[in-house]
């Protein structure tokens, strides 16, 4: 064995052919396959496919290495501010030893990437709440939408939390305003959504619980509960049903691009789950602007 590496927060959910690219180089496809096929790249011991996707500590091992590694650019991280750092500690729902629950903004990142340096994790790692620790992510959420985020902060928790989500153990309730009357009352959503990784198409089954609160001509309020965890799940199936959410630059009809809100009407409202026999249940409150959206609409909403 030349070399061996071990998966860190940052890389959960990556297939382990685009982290091949990304950690060791330009490396065609043909080649990490070719690899992947004859063993000389393992995962776990084991032979894998390159779609196959990565969880935390996972041990990645070559046994023939004669590629180029990338020279290492160290990256910025983002350095808050004390009014930012300020502003999202008092986001925080629940503290305790294992994890934090947040109230998480709109239009902030979870984790930092090529399009964004401010995110979530780098404040937090700068709190006196992480002054012994680090803050480890186990779920996602996009970034212009709002509500519910776990943060875990060790090791351990992180594990044990991505692994209830991998298992579909965590359930979580959302609300959308979306554009329209959406005349079905209660159901399932039921797609095949479609995505690429490096020009290669895979379809998935998404599958959403919806439930309408209330609604007129112009706009519906839903509660849905995805029971899978597809990327962008509630907005593509929204969209594709012609109810986009409001607000959402990315899925959206032109007939409702002239009325466009500049905030994603999409919240992750509750979340629960079950560790060792023990339930855990929070609800995170609506933004401000969700709120006159509603009351602007004259749209029902029972906080309950």
């Amino acid at each position: 064995m030349l070399k061996s590496f071990i998966i860190d927060n940052m890389s959960i959910d990556m297939r382990l052919d685009r982290w091949i690219r990304d950690k060791i180089g330009k490396i065609p496809q043909g080649l990490i396959e070719k690899d992947l096929r004859k063993g000389n790249i393992k995962l776990n011991n084991k032979k894998a496919k390159g779609s196959t996707k990565l969880r935390l500590n996972d041990k990645i091992d070559f046994f023939k290495f004669d590629y180029q590694i990338n020279p290492t650019k160290e990256k910025k991280k983002f350095v808050p501010s004390k009014k930012i750092l300020s502003k999202n500690e008092g986001n925080i729902i629940e503290n305790n030893l294992d994890f934090i629950v947040i109230n998480k903004d709109s239009g902030i990142s979870v984790q930092g990437g090529t399009k964004s340096r401010r995110n979530l994790i780098d404040i937090y790692g700068k709190s006196e709440i992480f002054k012994d620790s680090k803050p480890y992510t186990v779920h996602r959420l996009d970034k212009d939408t709002s509500g519910i985020l776990i943060i875990a902060k060790n090791r351990s928790s992180a594990q044990l939390l991505t692994s209830l989500f991998r298992l579909r153990k965590v359930h979580k309730t959302y609300l959308a305003i979306c554009y329209g009357e959406v005349i079905k009352n209660n159901g399932q959503l039921i797609d095949n959504l479609v995505r690429y990784d490096n020009n290669k198409k895979i379809v998935e089954k998404a599958i959403t619980h919806f439930k309408v609160l209330d609604k007129n001509l112009n706009c519906s309020l839903l509660e849905l509960k995805p029971i899978t965890g597809r990327k962008h799940q509630i907005r593509k199936q929204l969209y594709n049903i012609g109810h986009p959410i409001v607000g959402d630059q990315k899925y959206n009809i032109e007939i409702f691009s002239r009325s466009m809100n500049k905030n994603l009407m999409l919240h992750s409202y509750k979340i629960k789950f079950m560790i060792n026999k023990i339930k855990f249940n929070y609800k995170a409150p609506i933004p401000a602007y969700f709120e006159k959206f509603i009351n602007s609409k004259k749209i029902k909403f029972l906080n309950t």
